[in-house]
């Protein structure tokens, strides 16, 4: 069976959707919404909090992951990422760098789908390790 049969692909990117309708970016103006899968099946949804002081801000997957992790989950089956402009179209997101080195604290980069979805129902699929080739990981602490 293939990957995208398996995800609950279409809900995964409502939930991104939703999650975007929360973003507070009055300073770039492109607002991301992300919707992560874990393993027990509940969704977690998070959007990009922006700071006049730039840094202090985080992003939408970023904002899913740490929510999950505050309620006990720890393992994640799928990441769906939406995002674009306010005024514009929306446009395949790719995680930045820190949420893919986020991401791959908690998850089998081989094996973990991130799904960029955009508004006119266009999605793709690709694996952390796609995004992320070598990263640094847990396993590479372990002697």
């Amino acid at each position: 069976m293939d990957v995208k049969e398996r995800l609950p692909v279409e809900e995964l990117i409502r939930k991104a959707k939703e999650g975007r309708e929360h973003a507070y970016a009055p300073y770039s103006h492109f607002k991301v919404g992300a919707a992560l899968l874990t393993k027990s099946g509940r969704i977690f949804t998070g959007c990009n909090v922006e700071n006049a002081a730039y840094s202090p801000g985080n992003c939408a997957e970023r904002t899913a992951v740490f929510k999950a992790v505050s309620e006990g989950e720890r393992e994640f089956a799928a990441l769906c990422i939406i995002g674009g402009a306010e005024a514009g179209c929306l446009e395949l997101c790719p995680p930045c760098g820190v949420c893919r080195q986020v991401l791959m604290e908690f998850c089998d980069p081989a094996r973990f789908p991130i799904i960029l979805a955009t508004e006119e129902g266009k999605w793709e699929i690709h694996t952390l390790e796609e995004l992320l080739p070598l990263g640094f990981g847990p396993g590479n602490l372990k002697k």
